[in-house]
């Protein structure tokens, strides 16, 4: 009957055209735009102030609840990042419930229960959804935050931050942040090391209990759920939360340059590429304007994804960037737009101007019917899918109430944007794209692209700051002495470690360290022997529990290599370069292992001038590696290799602490190292070095 159906109906269509004429070359138009439908939706005032939002929605068993703090908290200040902490001093317990209980209790729920400086969250089966009102309400109004729970994030997000000192995208966000909004502004603070280790608990304990109220509260709960049932649990849960005074503070204007543009440079060790974004604040875009549809269709036809044309001009036509991307964000505090652009150092100019006359194109030329009409689909498509999400509809209910937006504001949604003209985007365009007002921020290589950069700002010049923001003066590149050799450099580097033959008289050698990284312990063994056999693990103590995370085995002519119980055999390629990795001797066979080296300059690292080392193998892989001026000694390494995503990266080691090994006369090695471990640094601390104790070849089986 289906396939008898599915032909009367072709039938149909068939005599329904006959004797029409069809102009194919005309789109056809589209049908009217559809209303959103997000559900029944009721609210309700509890006496202490908090607003709450029910949207039913049967579809699945399930509720996902949210309460966002309506507040404008005084900036940090010299304690910035205590904010950042929340998430996780909120999370360690209450005064009726331990971690350990509270995080047992929401695991037997297979629930989520979140909290963060200025919000709270809770998700989970509807059978659950007194005991998740109840946590969350626990949370939000009688959490402890304890001295032991701060110490542990504060030396948690203080490894994350040493590890973006030298990482791009960070360098980027905080420079834009700087000098789009300023310091004392709270979308311009910079988090560091120092204002990490200034903050308090007192300061902490003050905020929860100064902006976590009820009056500035708004909850919406989406889900299948009722009013009926849901509004005696929020009032027993919630209720009691105490209403006070929360101070609203008044923020500066950030400034915005005028006609002019401003080039802010951050330099970075040993870059094989350029960061940039070309960004600048909004003042005049807020949640819920009409200007904000046709801003957001501006913005995604400019650099709203792999078909928008920055993407398209500066990756696909020219193949300069590995990706080119623009937003357009609005805020009811300060809003911001911001082109980003990553591409090799060589090209950074030319890629730099193809985005900005991008900007300047979709200013001043309308907008193909063609074009529009892909973005509108394009757009609608997404926002269809976002009302998948309960979390996405719970977000919709509360920003139509907190930010005084018409009722109907979503539900017409699609008929708003179906109703964008290429005038409009136009419009849109020139009033929130502007490339004359722009900060250019980059993170890259100094010598290779800041000057070519200078012609972009409207005075002609370029401004340094360090990885935070901070203007800086940038070190020049120093030339090398006269007549001095990359062979000098070297023999200098033998010598400070001890020589040759302080070096030959290890025959077998077995370090332990040690360091931590996110709440975990991490110790690493390494055992070399000669004949270039060697086995190194990584293990991480959680929870009390030691497990192995890595290790690699070489026998001198084969080795597996394990990773969480997934054991491969070394290939070729692997052992090549595991051969030179476990010898004793490495240092003293350049020649075995055709390694060029190349003297290109000096710098300064840390307060000290080191001379900077180009180093290539035999396969061509290249490295740069820093020798400290005065003591000859290696003190940082950077390789260079690739992310999944093909960018080039490079990733740094730093080394430092050099101690003598008993028993071998003279023979140094570094007993600290800061290496690079998933977005933070790993700090490794040498713990033990033993040499010569006769380690037994199974060591390597």
């Amino acid at each position: 009957m289906k396939k008898v159906t599915l032909s009367i109906f072709a039938f149909a269509v068939a005599l329904s055209v006959q004797g029409q004429s069809l102009d194919r070359s005309k789109r056809p138009q589209p049908g009217p735009a559809p209303e959103i439908s997000l559900g029944k939706t009721e609210s309700f005032t509890l006496p202490n102030g908090m607003k709450v939002f029910v949207v039913e929605n049967h579809k699945l068993p399930t509720i996902e609840a949210s309460i966002q703090l309506d507040i404008k908290p005084q900036v940090e200040g010299n304690m910035a990042g205590y904010m950042d902490m929340m998430s996780e001093l909120l999370m360690s317990g209450t005064t009726t419930r331990s971690k350990d209980k509270l995080t047992s209790e929401i695991d037997q729920m297979g629930a989520n229960i979140s909290i963060d400086a200025n919000s709270v969250q809770g998700s989970g089966l509807k059978k659950y959804q007194t005991r998740i009102f109840e946590l969350m309400a626990d949370v939000a109004m009688n959490a402890v935050i304890s001295q032991d729970e701060l110490d542990r994030s504060k030396k948690k997000l203080a490894s994350g931050l040493e590890a973006q000192k030298n990482e791009p995208d960070a360098m980027v966000a905080n420079v834009s942040a700087v000098v789009n909004y300023g310091s004392n502004h709270p979308y311009g603070e910079v988090t560091t090391q120092e204002t990490v280790k200034a903050i308090t608990l007192d300061q902490c304990r003050k905020y929860y209990k100064t902006y976590f109220r009820p009056n500035v509260a708004y909850m919406a709960i989406v889900g299948d759920v009722t009013m009926a049932e849901v509004k005696p649990l929020i009032e027993k849960y919630f209720g009691k939360w105490q209403r006070s005074d929360v101070p609203v503070a008044n923020y500066p204007t950030p400034p915005m340059n005028g006609k002019t543009t401003k080039v802010a440079f951050a330099p970075r060790t040993a870059a094989v590429q350029s960061v940039f974004s070309v960004t600048y604040p909004l003042t005049d875009l807020k949640p819920g304007m009409d200007d904000v549809i046709k801003a957001k269709v501006a913005n995604t036809i400019l650099g709203g994804g792999s078909q928008g044309r920055l993407f398209q001009n500066i990756r696909e036509k020219h193949g300069w960037g590995y990706g080119s991307y623009s937003s357009l964000r609005e805020d009811d505090i300060c809003g911001s737009f911001s082109a980003t652009l990553k591409c090799k150092n060589n090209v950074s100019d030319s890629a730099l101007e193809a985005l900005i006359n991008e900007m300047r194109i979709i200013r001043t030329q309308k907008v193909s019917d063609s074009t529009l009409h892909n973005t509108i689909n394009y757009i609608s498509g997404n926002f269809a899918i976002s009302l998948e999400d309960p979390a996405r509809i719970a977000q919709f209910a509360i920003n139509i109430e907190r930010y005084h937006m018409p009722k109907d504001y979503y539900k017409n949604y699609l008929k708003n944007l179906s109703a964008v003209t290429a005038e409009d985007v136009q419009a849109a365009a020139q009033k929130y794209i502007r490339p004359e007002n722009a900060n250019i921020v980059v993170a890259g290589s100094k010598d290779e692209v800041a000057n070519k950069l200078a012609r972009f700002s409207a005075d002609g010049t370029v401004s340094y700051y360090d990885y935070a923001g901070k203007p800086i003066t940038p070190s020049e590149r120093k030339a090398v002495p006269l007549g001095l050799t990359a062979d000098d450099v070297y023999k200098k580097y033998i010598t400070a470690i001890g020589g040759e033959k302080a070096i030959n008289t290890v025959k077998d050698l077995k370090m332990v360290s040690t360091g931590e990284l996110q709440g975990m312990t991490f110790t690493i063994t390494v055992v070399k022997k000669a004949g270039n056999k060697m086995r190194q693990q990584v293990d991480a103590n959680i929870g009390g529990k030691t497990m192995t995370f890595q290790k690699k085995v070489f026998d001198g002519t084969k080795g597996y290599e394990e990773v969480r119980g997934q054991k491969k055999e070394l290939s070729a390629e692997d052992i090549a370069e595991t051969v030179q990795e476990a010898d004793l001797q490495a240092e003293l066979h350049d020649t075995k292992y055709g390694m060029k080296r190349t003297l290109k300059g000096m710098e300064t690292i840390d307060g000290a001038d080191v001379y900077i080392m180009e180093v290539v193998d035999a396969a061509g892989k290249k490295r740069m590696e820093y020798y400290d001026e005065k003591t000859g000694m290696l003190v940082r390494e950077t390789r260079f290799d690739k992310d999944p995503q093909g960018n080039e990266v490079s990733q740094s080691t730093d080394r430092s602490d050099y101690r003598e090994i008993p028993g071998t006369n003279g023979y140094k090695v570094p007993h600290f190292m800061s290496l690079p471990a998933g977005g933070a640094n790993l700090n490794l601390k040498v713990q033990s070095v033993e040499v010569n104790k006769g380690i037994p070849d199974s060591e390597f089986q």
